[in-house]
């Protein structure tokens, strides 16, 4: 009786059961110490675009040239992976392909063949991040009401009543020069109250009605048009498809230019980028439908996404977990009140907005519901 061995698998008996792993959803792709691609189930050649010709000759180092996408995973840790036998996983890589941004988790296990082989799996994780998105923003967003509940009740009070103060001593005054001081202190004053009304939002009363999102971005693209820097390009990229929005459009006009204003105020604060990043300034106002998108716990079949798009410097890593909280900015300039005030008016839309970013391009991107029931507090 023949003594039967434990062997490896061989690229032959791989490739024989390439039809099993056509059933999988989760990419897998066989590649070599160099990085050549030998095998890729369907789901991994329907992401990557990969045709059965272009398989033959594509390489993941090489990606590009070969595969026109981009990775933000180290592509040295695979062939360390291979050589050292070693297995490892990475659960948010950025991956760039045909023009789309999704966030993958990548698994690397080497298979210990004679031929250096290793197995990559690529899962798609844009929901599950998503979610983890949607879960901050309310997070941010209550601790951003909390604060403002703290500074309306700790401001706003005295600043009323230095001010009176302020009032009834400029009536006592005799000499008009000093009365300059008074001023100044009820100016001052004034300048807080307002700054405090700004962090609780708009006061008025909403109203909804069916107006076309593009109409408003035109308009926001019409004011930043006269106000920003020639060099800065206003390019826009819209989907007619997207019909009428239930919508405040005053203040969605005001979301969509506080998003665009921060876009304009990072690309002038540009200095030192890497080569990766455009010479050329540029804001794109980009829209589609989007499919099959959480909002606010609640699953929505077609929602309108608008993309505000940038090639400035990116939005710093320090900054990206807390940016959207009231008076957090990058610039020393700043209030810090532009995007919060955006995140409310968006979510008082039923919508939400999520930020991907990196050097030389970050997207704003706002998803509202085509179908948008109101709430009581709206």
């Amino acid at each position: 009786m023949q003594k039967t061995s434990k062997s490896t698998p061989t690229l032959a008996n791989l490739l024989a059961s390439s039809a099993l792993l056509d059933n999988l959803l989760t990419g897998v792709l066989v590649v070599d110490s160099a990085l050549k691609i030998h095998l890729a189930n369907a789901a991994a050649r329907q992401f990557f675009a990969l045709t059965p010709r272009r398989l033959q000759q594509a390489n993941l180092a090489l990606v590009d040239k070969d595969l026109a996408l981009d990775i933000s995973l180290d592509l040295a840790r695979i062939r360390q992976a291979i050589t050292q036998e070693h297995s490892f996983s990475d659960s948010e890589v950025l991956l760039v392909s045909k023009g789309q941004r999704h966030w993958v988790q990548v698994s690397v296990t080497p298979l210990g063949t004679e031929q250096g082989l290793a197995l990559i799996e690529v899962h798609l994780v844009d929901q599950q991040k998503k979610i983890s998105q949607e879960l901050q923003q309310r997070t941010q967003q209550q601790a951003a009401r909390e604060l403002v509940r703290a500074l309306a009740h700790e401001i706003k009070n005295p600043l009323a009543g230095l001010r009176g103060a302020a009032q009834l001593l400029e009536r006592a005054l005799v000499q008009e020069e000093l009365k300059e001081f008074t001023q100044l202190i009820i100016g001052q004053a004034d300048r807080l109250s307002k700054l405090v009304d700004r962090l609780l939002g708009p006061q008025q009363v909403r109203t909804y009605q069916a107006e076309n999102v593009h109409c408003v971005l035109e308009r926001v693209s019409g004011l930043m048009q006269l106000a920003i820097s020639p060099e800065i390009e206003l390019s826009r990229d819209y989907d007619p498809s997207i019909p009428e929005l239930i919508m405040d459009a005053e203040q969605l006009e005001q979301a969509f230019l506080n998003v665009v204003q921060n876009a304009a105020q990072a690309l002038m604060g540009e200095q030192s980028l890497d080569c990766r990043v455009n010479k050329k300034k540029k804001i794109t106002l980009k829209t589609r439908i989007a499919h099959h998108v959480l909002l606010q716990g609640q699953l929505h079949r077609l929602v309108a996404e608008i993309r505000i798009i940038d090639n400035g410097p990116g939005v710093p890593l320090e900054l990206r977990d807390t940016l959207f909280y009231p008076l957090v900015s990058g610039r020393p300039q700043g209030t810090g009140l532009g995007l919060s005030l955006a995140q409310d008016i968006i979510q008082q839309h039923q919508g939400q907005i999520a930020l991907q970013s990196s050097v030389g391009h970050t997207e704003f991107i706002i998803y509202l519901p085509l179908k948008h029931s109101l709430s009581p507090e709206n």
